[in-house]
């Protein structure tokens, strides 16, 4: 086998070893949520006037495997992130992996706030809505599965849109992107959330705009965050090219 050969195929050693740990992290906090789940399941009905009730067995069956999913994902993230760090490290500078390695924490502690912002404002917000349309043409019942699968649909999309502002600070930190690209790229990027606001939201203009609003304001967030760490990245590369044009004057005197 030639050199590049053997360099890929370590290459796919170390992504499978990466995957294998990820996928067992997974399996790990998916466990540990489904130890949890009528905790967790009660601590979410715990403001409900109704009771939940199921169709059939299969229903109970999806709520646990629902529930110790989303706790799954959230207790992956981290560990998912420093796996993809530690398989990109050798490709990146000192400097780059002290960097991306901060916003490991940052990654899960957003995807919290997503969480959090989607739960206790966008939520209760269209579920109080939807409950006043129907007022008194009819009786209010949920089923357990309709209640968590509309919950999850306004909830997780927004601990996963959350971690744009990190993303793009990352990108930006190793040079990929910059906020200027973020600047020509605005109106496309705001017609594809847009479009995401929709599809997650009940069919009326005041959801669409209660869940488009944050995702521009995010979007904007994300572009000034991404300024800073670039024109941060610009100072360092102006101050490591003084030292070294220093460094060459005195080569040269000697």
């Amino acid at each position: 086998m030639t050199d590049k050969e053997l360099n890929i195929i370590d290459h796919l050693d170390e992504l499978r070893k990466r995957l294998i740990i990820i996928v067992a992290a997974f399996i790990i906090f998916f466990i540990v949520g489904f130890m949890y789940v009528e905790e967790i399941y009660q601590w979410f009905v715990r403001d409900l006037d109704v009771k939940l009730i199921v169709l059939g067995p299969s229903d109970i069956i999806w709520i646990y495997f629902m529930i110790a999913g989303v706790i799954a994902v959230a207790g992956t993230i981290p560990v998912l992130a420093t796996q993809i760090w530690l398989f990109i490290k050798p490709a990146l500078k000192p400097i780059e992996r002290k960097i991306s390695l901060s916003y490991i924490p940052a990654l899960f502690l957003l995807f919290i706030v997503g969480l959090c912002f989607g739960y206790f404002i966008i939520f209760p917000t269209i579920m109080s809505f939807l409950i006043e349309l129907g007022g008194d043409m009819m009786a209010t019942n949920f089923t357990a599965e309709k209640y968590f699968r509309f919950l999850m649909n306004t909830t997780i999309p927004f601990g996963i849109l959350f971690e744009l502002p990190v993303v793009l600070m990352f990108l930006t930190s190793l040079g990929i992107i910059n906020p200027y690209v973020l600047q020509k790229i605005r109106k496309y990027a705001y017609f594809i959330l847009i479009v995401v606001a929709i599809l997650i939201s009940p069919p009326d203009f005041m959801s669409d705009f209660l869940v488009a609003v944050p995702l521009l304001f995010l979007y904007e967030i994300s572009v000034n965050l991404s300024k800073i760490v670039y024109k941060r990245k610009l100072k360092k590369v102006k101050k490591w090219e003084a030292e070294f044009a220093t460094d060459d004057d005195e080569i040269t005197k000697e």
